[in-house]
């Protein structure tokens, strides 16, 4: 009953910090330190700072900023300005046709952004008009970018399974391995929707407006594919134990810079805005998971997640259950939270439910992402909803109802990497095996 007592009054502390405007991780450590100072005999400003100093000294973090940055410069190509002219060519005879930018679009994008907002502003913005003129369901032209947007949290190398890593102590290079398999899933599915509503809805698809032979789609594209190129790179590199993430991540910034020297977007205030750009949301990412770390410790004197632990054990729930009483409380948290957020504030209480139940922490941690992902879509404060409100100018109800296809998708995304985790599973063990 103490543990109980205890744990209501920190989750109340914390949201009455987090609601009056306090910055997350200013939240997190004042938590940590009211916590200890109550409820343990350690004595907190000495853990607070050891625990920072530690979790900011982690070498995995260098990471972090450096494909923050990767993103920052390719943002500054034009890619958004080139991504229509090189993608539509190419799905003039799918069932759908333009629509499917949207969703390879944001694919794209992810892999160099690896934010969910940011994928869905910039995919937007080049889309949404372009679409609209030439005569797309309005509905679905907005449902697909809200879903795919959020392909930014899942496809690698992302920051936020970085930010999941760090916290869980889970390789890196293995969980930007384990999500490729369920980013190309999503993404399919997707895509599979799409087709199928086009074909079930034919008068709704606008005819083809061009035709191109095979070298016109490679020209029109030429600006775009050395980019997937550097991504297939990277993300190789990593796969075929040719560089670790760090490694991969430097390679990754070299060759943005060498692109947008050739595209002629590298200019010296390009070059600042990308550094201060990635500085910024670096710090600000690191800062969260110095307090997060705080947090866990914090949590570890007062016994919580032991209890917790126990409490689920003596409960006898099976994994499956455990899931889904997780999954409705991941959506809901982060129906008002970002996903960096959600994932540093809770895997200091969940990992050990989640071990005791038995499930793998590098499955676990797509299957968080994925979760995420979805409560971007979710009113009422669904990030991806605000951002595409802001775009297109609809009311946000509009907005969640048409994202609601999508939101089906991820679910049954989820049910396939829970009934088969090898999706998550098989290419970390193959590369490993392979190593």
């Amino acid at each position: 009953m103490d543990q109980l007592i205890q744990s209501i009054l920190l989750i109340a502390l914390l949201f009455l910090f987090l609601g009056g405007g306090f910055w997350v991780a200013m939240s997190l450590l004042a938590i940590g330190y009211f916590g200890i100072s109550m409820f343990a005999s350690a004595p907190p400003g000495i853990v607070m700072s050891t625990t920072v100093w530690g979790a900011s000294a982690s070498w995995t973090l260098t990471a972090l900023p450096l494909f923050i940055w990767m993103g920052e410069i390719l943002f500054r190509t034009k890619l958004s300005e080139d991504m229509f002219q090189g993608l539509a060519p190419w799905l003039t005879r799918l069932p759908g046709r333009l629509l499917h930018v949207n969703v390879l679009g944001c694919a794209v994008f992810a892999a160099v952004s690896g934010s969910s907002a940011a994928t869905a502003m910039t995919v937007g913005k080049m889309s949404v008009p372009e679409l609209s003129k030439r005569g797309y369901d309005d509905k679905l032209s907005i449902g697909s970018l809200a879903g795919s947007g959020t392909l930014g949290l899942l496809i690698p190398p992302s920051i936020i399974l970085i930010v999941y890593g760090v916290s869980a102590e889970v390789s890196i290079v293995q969980l930007f391995i384990a999500g490729v398999f369920p980013g190309m899933l999503l993404a399919g599915l997707f895509m599979g929707y799409i087709a199928l509503w086009a074909v079930i809805y034919p008068h709704k698809t606008p005819p083809a407006d061009f035709n191109m032979t095979f070298l016109e789609k490679v020209y029109a594209s030429r600006r775009l594919i050395p980019i997937i190129l550097l991504i297939v790179f990277v993300i190789g590199s990593i796969y075929w134990g040719w560089a670790t993430a760090t490694e991969a991540a430097a390679c990754g910034v070299a060759g943005a810079l060498f692109l947008s020297l050739v595209t002629g977007s590298l200019n010296w205030q390009a070059f600042w805005s990308s550094l201060l750009g990635a500085t910024r949301t670096s710090c600000m990412i690191a800062f969260i998971l110095a307090g997060a770390a705080f947090l866990s410790v914090a949590m570890g004197y007062t016994g919580l997640p032991r209890v917790l632990a126990e409490w689920i054990r003596d409960m006898q729930l099976s994994p499956y259950l455990l899931l889904v009483a997780l999954t409705l409380f991941f959506i809901l948290l982060g129906c008002f939270l970002d996903g960096i957020s959600v994932v540093v504030l809770t895997v200091a209480i969940i990992l050990p439910m989640v071990q005791a139940a038995g499930i793998d922490l590098l499955w676990f941690g797509i299957y968080v992402v994925l979760v995420v992902e979805m409560s971007q879509i979710t009113p009422p404060v669904g990030f991806n909803l605000f951002v595409l409100q802001g775009l297109t100018g609809r009311n946000i109800l509009y907005i969640a109802y048409a994202a609601l296809p999508f939101f089906l998708l991820m679910v049954v995304a989820v049910v396939l990497i829970t009934v088969f985790p090898e999706i998550v599973t098989y290419l970390p063990q193959q590369a490993m095996a392979r190593n």
